[in-house]
């Protein structure tokens, strides 16, 4: 019986590459992957041939846990360099959390990158335009890119967007020294450009989006200090799904949400203007009018939206599900009878407790609306993943 098994690890051992390369893509768990290549040197050759992701123990929005036990605020040049030239197929890299890295690092990309296709460097503050030129120059087939607080400016946005032509997701948020310069150079150039997010970049109006592409499905762009131009530069794409505006307060913006009904974001599912307080019933009407697509609305906080605003929902927004009116001031009985007798296809109402509705206005919207679940939560954050959107025309 030896002898048979000797026989029978002799012939695995014996395999040809390709069908080590199916056994090892096959595996399903983190454990049997790295315990392959244990087995020999020709086996850990396949393992690093066929790896096509690595993150590190601290990086943000980790999907698995990483096989890697060296600390990310250790790695340095030399470490990347051992990385890449280890792993030479890999297809996402994130280095999000590794605070020591520098921009001569990220010149091993260009030897050992061409195949990334999602790069993640999220707070990696050492980083500077030059390093964003040298992504620029190695991973000329990035479609996704994550620089969430990088120390980035308008010059490394305008060399990422030269090179980078097949980009589609770019997460910008808390790059504080961007404007709408940058932003222009990124939206002309990635023609393909998916989703973006701009939130908390103060420097950005969003006139940088206008004459974006159809293919811009999706805009996070909370505590920007938009402007009503820029509010129409942002929908000027005609393809938007998902629009983040949330903290927008300034007194310009009573009537400039109006922008967002004239027709460029017919195709708009799910709006966030939580925190808008001066938006007034003429934008709402516009946008319950000009959107009729719409199936989430965040309007928590929306303290100028009155009867007027509500019945203009409760008329216009036929494909509603799901909306949010926590801690909305001038919601009143009149205003939740509008949306209980509008509103067909509404299942998830977000209301805490208000003092203009009364128990009696609140049983009625029950007793009529059963199939609506009121949830007094107060929701921060709506929609899909930013790195997730796909583009589909036929939607």
């Amino acid at each position: 019986m030896g002898d048979s098994l000797m026989d029978g690890v002799t012939s695995i051992m014996l395999l040809p590459d390709d069908c080590l390369c199916f056994i090892f893509n096959f595996l399903d768990c983190r454990t049997d992957r790295e315990s392959f290549g244990l087995t020999c040197h020709r086996w850990l050759n396949i393992q690093n041939l066929n790896r096509r992701s690595l993150q590190f123990p601290c990086s943000f929005g980790i999907v698995g846990p990483s096989s890697l036990s060296q600390s990310c605020t250790d790695i340095n040049s030399f470490h990347l360099y051992r990385i890449l030239a280890r792993f030479q197929h890999l297809e996402y890299l994130s280095l999000s959390g590794c605070v020591e890295i520098l921009d001569s690092a990220l010149s091993y990309l260009k030897p050992y990158g061409s195949k990334l296709q999602t790069l993640c460097l999220d707070c990696c503050f050492k980083i500077s335009d030059y390093g964003i030129s040298l992504v620029g120059d190695g991973c000329p087939f990035l479609t996704t890119i994550s620089l969430y607080r990088c120390s980035i400016t308008d010059t490394g946005l305008e060399a990422l967007a030269n090179a980078c032509l097949a980009l589609r997701h770019v997460n910008l948020a808390y790059c504080s020294c961007i404007s709408d310069s940058g932003l222009r150079a990124l939206s002309q150039g990635c023609r393909e450009l998916q989703a973006v997010k701009i939130s908390n970049c103060r420097g950005v109006s969003g006139v940088g989006l206008r004459g974006c592409s159809s293919t811009l499905v999706y805009i996070d762009a909370e505590c920007c200090n938009l402007e009503p131009v820029g509010i129409m530069s942002i929908v000027s794409g005609g393809g938007l799904k998902f629009l983040n505006i949330a903290g927008l307060s300034c007194s310009n913006f009573r009537n400039g949400l109006e922008a967002i009904g004239n027709g460029f974001a017919a195709r708009l599912k799910i709006l966030n203007l939580r925190m808008c307080r001066s938006v007034t019933d003429a934008s709402i009407v516009a946008i319950a009018k000009g959107c009729p697509q719409l199936q989430e609305w965040n309007l928590a906080l929306c303290h100028e939206v009155r009867v007027l605003g509500w019945a203009s929902i409760g008329s216009n927004c036929h494909n509603l599900k799901k909306l949010h009116v926590n801690r909305c001031r001038n919601l009143c009985h009149q205003g939740l009878q509008a949306v209980r007798d509008g509103c067909k296809e509404l299942s998830v109402l977000y209301m805490s407790r208000n003092s203009r509705i009364s128990d009696t206005a609140l049983e009625l919207f029950k007793l009529y609306r059963c199939n609506v679940e009121i949830k007094a939560e107060e929701v921060m954050s709506i929609g899909p993943n930013w790195d997730s959107i796909d583009y589909d025309e036929s939607t």
